[in-house]
């Protein structure tokens, strides 16, 4: 580290080495929000995010580690950690973004963001389990797309993970409303 506090590329940082423990099988194919000349693009309908939403997936972990799912289908909801694969050498190269790619909110540092264009495009997102049939997980709720690499999978515990008096950006909460609104009125 320098006096700043910064750390220089690749000094005193820890070599990495990342196995995939299993692979995603979705319908989904396509992700919503891709890296596109310098900035996010959302390419995908809310009609098309809600149905996403209620897809049924499944985490196929690599039969090697079977016994590693042992006890998780005691259950109802799990955390899961995954490689965006679709992610371009553009994509990882994002430093500052207009989240969903709306111009109508501020640029903002990528790590203030969710998305998957990231240096590591690593995803997490809790999801409901549905069931265990040997080394698969079925699961409702995941938006990773067909073939995201699984890196890891941890039981959802609401009070370990779930913060009362988190805080969030004015545009994020814009956002959380905007999709509330849009799914109500795509309910009627």
């Amino acid at each position: 580290m320098t006096k700043a506090g910064k750390a220089q590329k690749g000094e005193g940082i820890p070599q990495m080495l990342l196995r995939p423990v299993g692979v995603v099988r979705s319908k989904v194919e396509k992700p919503s929000l891709v890296a596109h000349s310098g900035d996010l693009e959302w390419r995908a309908k809310l009609a098309q995010v809600r149905e996403e939403q209620n897809v049924i997936s499944e985490l196929v972990i690599d039969s090697d580690l079977e016994g590693i799912l042992d006890g998780i289908e005691d259950f109802s909801h799990i955390m899961v950690l995954y490689w965006a694969h679709h992610v371009t050498p553009e994509g990882r190269s994002i430093i500052k973004a207009h989240p969903m790619g709306r111009r109508d909110l501020p640029l903002t540092g990528i790590f203030a963001t969710c998305s998957p264009a990231r240096p590591n495009p690593i995803c997490l997102i809790a999801v409901r389990l549905l069931e265990r049939k040997g080394n698969v997980l079925k699961v409702v709720g995941l938006d990773a797309i067909d073939g995201s690499p699984l890196i890891d999978i941890k039981p959802y515990l609401p009070n370990y993970y779930a913060v009362a008096d988190a805080k969030r950006a004015d545009w994020m909460m814009r956002i959380e409303r905007e999709f509330a609104q849009d799914s109500a009125e795509g309910m009627q």
